[in-house]
């Protein structure tokens, strides 16, 4: 029944970043070269983390899904900007609108569920020490990122419903350069205040459930960080969660705008989107290789194997 709700409107026009062939062929460039860079930093953590011995901990297993996940997410919406900025007509099946919107909150639901868990492991690490080992076992980590994909999945699950509930008539065009379901809602000739509700409660119960963890978890290891007598040991223990402090601010800051703002058509409305879904799987492969000397390591360690293999 959902899918007949849709029969009239077979498809979408995205209005996208520009409407100038000059800009677009500019944009395009610049934005391929994003994509190209976030896969292949995501893939090198992939491959470092896999095969360097030294980074098989809790840790690194929960930077390795996050790489994961930060290239699912990329792959979600740039391959179709890229399609679209060398296209004239920018259409989207609403099928296939649909499906988008699915994914990109699978993705990003399972990212902002990986973030608290992370913050977690860097609490067990830094306030217990002692029974790290214990706490963050193998079987442990698995299971927490298997339930963060899952409770992730029922949310998106809802989530599409809500779109699949929704009466598209007259009005096709989304003044953006992605399917989000915040862009859709203008668009239904049906009563969206119920659907409206149900996603700002979604995104408020995703949101708080996943950074009230993290909020809590920063001020144990703030409170543990201030109570090291010596400066060295509050530089090291705080510099194992500067990464994933930027990483949390990033994306929670640019997702929560994006979905709990009233949406304008506007490009902040864009420039939010094109944060968390573009900018930051870029910047998090950077920000845990720069700013972490065993990942600078193995990385080299890594080079050199390839280049000696290569040779």
């Amino acid at each position: 029944m959902a899918w007949r709700n849709h029969s009239t409107i077979t498809e979408f026009i995205l209005t996208g970043l520009s409407n100038n062939p000059h800009i677009e062929a500019l944009l395009f460039v610049f934005f391929l070269g994003i994509y190209l860079l976030t896969v292949t930093g995501n893939l090198m953590m992939l491959l470092v983390i896999r095969t360097d011995a030294r980074l098989h901990t809790p840790m690194y297993f929960f930077l390795s899904n996050l790489s994961f996940l930060d290239l699912c997410f990329s792959s979600v919406t740039e391959p179709k900007l890229l399609k679209d900025l060398l296209s004239e007509k920018k259409t989207i099946s609403v099928e296939g609108c649909l499906t988008q919107v699915f994914f990109v909150f699978i993705t990003a639901g399972t990212e902002a569920f990986l973030l608290s868990v992370m913050a977690y492991d860097r609490y067990a690490a830094i306030c217990h020490p002692l029974l790290y080992g214990q706490v963050m076992s193998s079987q442990f980590c698995v299971r927490l990122v298997f339930i963060s994909r899952c409770l992730a999945s029922f949310n998106s699950v809802v989530i599409l419903l809500l779109a699949l509930n929704l009466d598209f008539c007259e009005a096709q065009t989304i003044h953006h350069y992605t399917c989000e379901l915040p862009s859709l809602f203008p668009l239904s000739c049906s009563d969206i205040s119920i659907n409206i509700d149900i996603l700002i409660c979604s995104i408020l119960l995703h949101g708080l459930g996943t950074f009230l963890p993290i909020f809590f978890s920063y001020a144990r290891i703030v409170s543990t960080i201030l109570s090291i007598s010596s400066t060295s040991g509050r530089t090291k223990a705080f510099s194992t969660c500067s990464s994933h402090l930027i990483a949390v601010t990033l994306f929670f800051g640019s997702g929560l705008i994006r979905y709990l703002m009233p949406t304008s058509g506007s490009s902040l409305d864009m420039l939010s989107s094109l944060q968390y879904s573009a900018v930051t799987p870029l910047l998090n492969p950077l920000i845990y290789s720069l700013k972490n000397q065993e990942v600078k390591a193995a990385v080299r360690r890594t080079l050199g194997k390839i280049l000696h293999y290569l040779r």
